[in-house]
Formats: structure tokens, sequence, C-alpha cells
């Protein structure tokens, strides 16, 4: 799951999906800097991370956030977070002390 959200426009593919809602290819497409090929195979590797899903419409494709996927993200990196404010926050008293 992480491994494919290290890509940058993975990223921006999920955060529009996120503010938007469901996309099709060609609106996902209409902004990116690449192409219309290669957002459908950064859509692909989302859908396999279980992070995206999608459905045909007529002749479109349809991609949309996998909520509970989406939700096991943050949950770890929310703990990964705290670990990390933990083990700044000891060396941070460590080297006051």
């Amino acid at each position: 799951m992480f491994a494919a959200l290290g890509d940058p426009t993975r990223i921006a593919l999920i955060e529009h999906l996120f503010r938007k809602g469901p996309a099709s290819v060609t609106a996902l497409s209409a902004r990116a800097t690449v192409t219309r090929q290669a957002i459908t195979k950064h859509l692909r590797v989302l859908e396999d991370a279980g992070l995206v899903k999608h459905r045909r419409v007529g002749r479109e494709t349809i991609f949309e956030l996998s909520p509970a996927r989406v939700a096991a993200a943050q949950r770890a990196l929310d703990a990964i977070s705290r670990e990390w404010d933990e083990r700044l926050g000891r060396l941070r008293h460590m080297v006051e002390s």
C-alpha cells in the first residue's frame, strides 16, 4: 500500500478522488503531465493496493476511493507519526538535560 503511495502522480490521483469524488480516466488525465495510458497504469497500481476501485459506466471506467483501505492507511500513518513524535520528544529531553 505504501509503495503505491510513494509516487507523486499517484498521490495526486488520490487527492483528486478525495476532493472531487469518483472520476473517469479522461477526467483524471485532463490536468496530468503524463499520458492517459500512464494515468491508467498508475490507477491500476492503486487498485492493486486496494486504495481505489473501478466500475464501468457505458464506455467509461470510473475510479473511486476505497474508503476502508484509505482509512487503514491513515491509521497506520497516524501510528507511525505518534511513534516518531515520542522518539523525538525523548531525544529532545535527553539533549536538553
